[in-house]
């Protein structure tokens, strides 16, 4: 019972975006390992920008920045 979490900024990424990366890695699970697509689970958190931090820094500052 394959369990994967993805962990993305929260910057639009689109319901059928997220649908396509659900149903890609569930495929994916299929194709390599040969899981069970109906016990394959997926999901995917959004976090805020200003909650994300690299090198010290928020992804907020860094975008803001151009780094």
């Amino acid at each position: 019972m394959p369990y994967v979490n993805f962990k993305i900024t929260r910057e639009g990424a689109t319901a059928e975006q997220k649908a396509a990366l659900i149903k890609g890695v569930t495929q994916l699970l299929v194709d390599i390992l040969g899981k069970n697509p109906q016990t394959t689970f997926v999901t995917i958190d959004e976090v805020d920008t200003d909650n994300w931090g690299i090198a010290g820094e928020t992804v907020t500052v860094r975008r803001r920045d151009g780094r």
